[in-house]
């Protein structure tokens, strides 16, 4: 019988999946393997004691899978990660194919097929989706988990105009690939994944392809930056909002600003930001 580790954090999302694990650990168990549900603790490693099993289970927004890929890359592993989504906006889950019902979920997991996608990391941390900078990029870390549950994806709206009154420019000097640039940049997402919060903002974006999609949105005034990127939102291509593609960016700035992976604290400056492609075993939802 295989072996897995369902592990969940009753704080994602609404706080639902709590009650749900029995009804989970049966599912798996239908398909032959024995589960040991394990809640989400931040202080511990979850791969310790847990070195052979066959898939890791993580039930939570991107901020648990991201916990869960950097609590394996710590202990040297290689193991199969299947994605629950139930957070906010789940992003990486989205990404995978994942159905928004969590038995749904755990049936294609279950039932599905492994594949290998990439992941980034940056300074040594990794991350699933997305590491940011500047304006509305630490406004995961910044909303309240009560606030989360209540209202879902526009507590993040709530607090992003909020961060407008810090609004403020990054002054970088960034090599994409060997290509070398200045940029006075209000915000910086590189995204391995294509969606933030929920919201579609990496239209080419895929976790298969080797490369990260990058936007910077240049300061300007705050009407033309904020128009500009309005315009992007709607489909347009504005000359200050930059967008390049790119395998491997270095990062430098006279601003220690903060950063953000996956909507946790991220990495200080100077930046090494590089693309793992197929870095990462996950389970996928078994194509027909």
């Amino acid at each position: 019988m295989k072996q897995a580790v369902f592990l969940y954090n009753a704080r994602s999302g609404r706080g639902d999946i709590e009650r749900n694990v029995d009804r989970i650990c049966a599912v798996f168990g239908e398909f032959g393997y024995a589960v040991k549900p394990q809640p989400i603790d931040f202080e511990a490693n979850p791969f310790d004691g847990n070195e052979t099993i066959d898939l890791m289970v993580v039930a939570g927004g991107d901020g648990t899978v991201n916990f869960a890929l950097n609590a394996m890359r710590a202990r040297g592993l290689d193991i199969p990660l299947g994605v629950i989504p139930a957070g906010t906006a789940n992003d990486f889950a989205g990404a995978l194919g994942m159905s928004h019902d969590p038995l749904e979920a755990a049936r294609q997991i279950a039932s599905g097929e492994e594949d290998r996608v990439d992941c980034g990391r940056v300074n040594g941390l990794y991350f699933v989706n997305v590491f940011s900078f500047g304006i509305f990029t630490t406004t995961s870390q910044r909303t309240p988990d009560e606030r989360k549950h209540r209202i879902g994806k526009l507590a993040y709206l709530i607090e992003g105009v909020r961060e407008f009154r810090s609004m403020h420019a990054v002054p970088l000097q960034v090599v994409a690939d060997g290509e070398a640039f200045d940029f006075n940049s209000l915000m910086v997402l590189i995204f391995n994944g294509e969606t933030a919060g929920g919201f579609r903002l990496a239209r080419r974006a895929s976790v298969k392809d080797g490369l990260f999609d990058c936007l910077m949105l240049e300061k300007k005034s705050a009407f033309a930056s904020t128009l500009a990127m309005g315009r992007y939102l709607l489909g347009g291509s504005p000359k200050i909002v930059r967008q390049l593609r790119a395998r491997c960016i270095d990062i430098v700035s006279t601003v220690n600003e903060p950063t953000d992976v996956d909507g946790q604290p991220g990495a200080e400056f100077p930046l090494h930001i590089e693309c793992l492609p197929g870095a990462l075993r996950v389970m996928c939802p078994r194509q027909e």
